[in-house]
């Protein structure tokens, strides 16, 4: 069972659904967890108001800050009783949402953040905001990005892995993206699946060295990473049928694969610029996001300190 006790459900003021607080709600009706949920909010008008009195601009603050606190009880109330569960309030003003998502965070030891994503139909994919994109890079805690669908029962689970490397902190990242996976798995009773792309032959060395054998290397790598995975998967009691080894790029193999099993939710792991090691690095991560078309819970190698400075 997840260990997920304290919930940030971050409020969207445009979406009807309020999908980040539905989500919270199915979590929390599972583990008993606390949910919070959260609106930043910033006028943009406030910036105008400098030849204002000091007390007028704080005036005009604490108005709109009671508007929406009002707006906020209103929104949670029939929820609350519809689910038979009691959701704390607060409306924080910050200019920079991402932060006061982050520092309330640090500040309240919550272990989880929900954010809704927007999909563009047009598309057909979900489009991730500058917001979620600094949550993800610089938040400590697990963070799931969730589009408007239901999370079905007996659905798919995939955990996104690195098993070529076995440096301690890839170990580590593993181990904790496929605990997450199978802990999600769990309270959806879903089945995990895991994935890890492993690089080509190097074209280049192919032309370069006349007695370069590139069948012989590429099966040698794919031996590599079927046997690590093996070890991987049989540590994690994870079935080898779910256990799914591809030549190619990350950005490549893991959203093409979710969408193959129609997974509902992509765990993976991250790490912000700050030169820490980990299984997808930087803009490796965040092009494997950007062409997911479902759920994600992205998490932090155990030790991640957050950039972000809380006054």
């Amino acid at each position: 069972m997840m260990k997920y006790q304290k919930i940030l459900a971050v409020i969207d003021p445009e979406d009807e659904e309020q999908k980040s607080l539905m989500r919270a709600i199915e979590i929390a009706q599972i583990t008993q967890a606390q949910i919070t949920a959260f609106l930043p909010i910033y006028d943009l008008s406030y910036e105008m108001t400098t030849m204002l009195s000091t007390d007028e601009r704080e005036n005009m603050r604490f108005a709109v800050i009671e508007d929406k606190s009002a707006w906020l009880a209103e929104l949670v109330a029939p929820i609350e009783k519809q689910h038979g569960i009691k959701i704390d309030l607060n409306v924080e003003w910050h200019n920079r949402a991402w932060e006061s998502i982050i520092c309330r965070v640090m500040k309240h030891n919550y272990d989880l953040i929900v954010k809704g994503t927007q999909l563009n139909d047009t598309l057909k994919a979900v489009i991730f905001t500058p917001t979620d994109w600094h949550i993800m890079r610089k938040s400590p805690v697990p963070v799931l990005l969730v589009k408007d669908h239901d999370w079905p029962i007996s659905g798919k689970v995939l955990g996104a892995v690195s098993v070529g490397v076995e440096d301690d902190d890839h170990v580590a990242l593993n181990d904790c993206v496929t605990r997450s996976a199978k802990g999600f798995a769990d309270l959806l009773s879903s089945e995990v699946h895991l994935v890890n792309a492993y690089p080509g032959t190097p074209v280049n060395i192919a032309i370069e060295i006349p007695e370069f054998d590139p069948q012989v290397y590429s099966d040698s790598v794919k031996d590599h990473h079927h046997n690590a995975m093996l070890r991987h998967a049989q540590k994690h009691e994870i079935p080898q049928n779910c256990s799914h080894i591809e030549e190619g790029l990350p950005e490549d193999v893991i959203p093409a694969l979710a969408e193959k099993i129609d997974a509902e939710l992509v765990v993976l792991g991250t790490v912000g610029r700050q030169g820490i090691s980990g299984v997808l690095i930087g803009n490796t991560a965040e092009h494997v996001i950007d062409k997911l078309n479902c759920d994600v819970l992205a998490i932090k190698p155990d030790g991640y300190v957050s950039p972000v400075v809380c006054s």
